[in-house]
């Protein structure tokens, strides 16, 4: 029972970088003439032939990719079982790939349901044999499937593909969140990438962006269909108004900054035509096809594809072939785009390309040259440089600018915040009493729960601005917990107690111009929160006179002087 081409079709589903916007791999969908490919594979595993029937359909939709010659990475599903079947069984998809002239690491499989039906050991060594071929793997519909977490922790996969059923409830389920944000802990910590799948809403793309998902697909990006819609771009990640800045980052190099002039070509030129092209006097590092628009359709590495052609018999197979069937699909990236994101964008789309140009686009998606990912390690380098150098020795933190354009962003923004100001009550006494060391030691410990803090309120940035002051812009509602924080813990240096002060401006829409005019506001509010005995918090507003005291014993009035009536 051979899957064949005309009793199953199939369907093509792109799967996009949520920071670039770009494709970075198809997933082919098996589609059958009649019923659905559960019913097929549920026959096939009744009559004992689920291995051969499943390998069948991988290897038809390569053949079926390789007529749309994406050069894409290609996405094709088996079930667990089948991965666990002998080395001999994937013959046939081995053979389909060699044929199509893609290699096993172009393809990622996509290794799903029913986990159960197979002893875990078992399939642990089928998914070793599988990588041993150079096939790249994942684990398909994590949250739904019935997947042991033995085998989540064990098996050597590149990629976890979270089903649709846990993104659905994005963004207003809290426990959805949570287990995004836990999945997403797992995979930076184990090197594997995480891919949010049937994104259907605006809200849940915005949701699982915000949480920092690299990868997507799902029909608000593109349904599967038969073909691949090239145009078809999500707009790159920006940073939203309502989206926090990272503390500390600086102006970051973004990719116009390391733009050169691009070799192209037409899509249609030839390997002979390249080859003349890579031998010019200037010596491009690559050449990009480009169709009538100007839209690069593929992209050639000079030593990959000299290797090609200069190998035995190379001249003779490929110079007057379409130079398209040794190239790859283009890294795309906008030139606008940041150069983290040109990094990231290497990484998602081919693991084993991090050295070809990149070629930057217009909003119409046009060439407009190439950049060296080299280039960009070194400038990238160069600008974390510069942002370490600007941090507060003791406690890591950045200066004021980053409170200041924080603060800015808001005001233009028109959105309500808090800006505050904590200082040590008495920080010489500190020093002059304790000494210098223990005073260095209080300083880190207040930056060390500033920056939990920050790093637990998404809206909260802070800054280090010398000594012992430290400046906060955050929320209106997040402004309680900080201090809360701040006031509630027992500081000391070398066993003397010690108090802070936090002086509040709790900004309306509108009430403040500048950082400059919070700023000038916030320092009489300082002097009260210091007027008030203990660890004290006080709480002003720009429209207003009136000083509220959150926390901190009052003083006692002055005693009244005492009439002598005797007199």
């Amino acid at each position: 029972m051979r899957a064949s081409p005309n009793a199953v079709r199939f369907a093509f589903q792109p799967l996009y970088s949520l920071h670039t916007g770009g494709i970075v791999a198809l997933e082919a969908l098996a589609r059958p003439v009649k019923g659905s490919v559960h019913e097929l594979l549920d026959r096939a595993h009744r009559e004992q032939r689920l291995a051969e029937v499943d390998v069948a359909l991988a290897a038809d939709a390569v053949r079926a990719e390789a007529r749309h010659e994406t050069l894409l990475p290609l996405h094709l599903n088996l079930t667990a079982p089948t991965a666990a079947a002998p080395e001999t069984a994937f013959d046939p998809l081995l053979d389909a790939l060699a044929r199509a002239r893609r290699r096993p690491r172009e393809v990622v499989l996509e290794i799903g349901p029913p986990f159960a039906q197979v002893w875990p050991e078992q399939l642990l060594a089928g998914l070793h044999r599988l990588a041993e071929l150079g096939f790249r793997l994942a684990l398909d519909g994590l949250g739904r499937a019935d997947l042991p977490f033995a085998l989540l922790a064990s098996a050597p996969v590149d990629l976890l593909k979270l089903d649709r059923t846990v993104l659905g409830a994005l963004p207003s389920n809290a426990a959805s969140v949570a287990v995004v944000e836990s999945l997403l802990h797992y995979t930076s910590r184990t090197n594997t990438r995480l891919v949010a799948t049937g994104i259907e809403t605006e809200a849940q793309l915005t949701a699982v962006r915000k949480l920092g998902v690299r990868i997507a697909q799902g029909n608000l990006f593109a349904p599967a269909a038969d073909g691949v819609n090239w145009t078809h771009l999500l707009t790159p990640a920006t940073p939203e108004p309502d989206e926090r800045a990272v503390p500390g980052s600086l102006a970051a190099p973004r990719v116009r900054d390391f733009l050169r002039p691009a070799s192209t070509l037409p899509q249609a030129a030839t390997c002979d035509e390249v080859r003349t092209a890579l031998a010019a006097g200037d010596e491009p590092t690559g050449i990009v096809g480009v169709d009538e628009h100007d839209r690069p359709q593929w992209s050639v590495d000079r030593t990959r594809f000299l290797v090609a052609v200069t190998g035995p018999y190379g001249h003779a197979l490929h110079a007057r072939r379409p130079a398209a069937r040794l190239a790859d699909s283009p890294h795309v990236i906008h030139a606008d785009a940041g150069a983290l994101e040109l990094l990231e964008l290497v990484t998602d789309a081919d693991w084993g390309r991090t050295g070809d140009d990149v070629v930057v686009v217009d909003e119409q998606g046009r060439c407009l040259g190439v950049v060296l990912v080299t280039e960009v390690v070194r400038g990238v380098a160069e600008a974390k440089v510069e942002e370490a150098a600007a941090l507060n020795p003791l406690t890591r933190l950045p200066g004021s600018e980053t409170v200041a354009r924080d603060i800015d962003r808001r005001i233009a923004c028109r959105e309500p915040f808090v800006t505050a100001w904590l200082d040590v009550d008495s920080f010489k006494a500190v020093n002059d009493n304790a000494g210098f060391a223990a005073g260095d030691d209080l300083i880190r410990a207040l930056g060390r729960t500033l920056t939990d803090l920050a790093s637990r309120l998404p809206r909260m940035t802070v800054s280090h601005v010398g000594g012992d002051d430290f400046l906060i812009a955050c929320d209106v509602d997040e402004i309680g917990k900080i201090a809360g924080a701040l006031l509630d813990t027992p500081w000391s240096a070398e066993g003397m107690p010690v108090t802070v002060s936090l002086a509040t401006l709790v900004c309306a829409t509108s009430t403040i111009s500048s950082y400059r005019e919070a700023s000038r506001r916030l320092a009489p509010l300082k002097k009260r929160a210091k007027a008030v005995p203990g660890s004290s918090w006080v709480l002003g507003r720009p429209d207003t006179e009136r000083v509220e005291i959150l926390r901190g014993r009052r003083p006692l009035p002055e005693p009244r002087p005492i009439l002598d009536h005797t007199a």
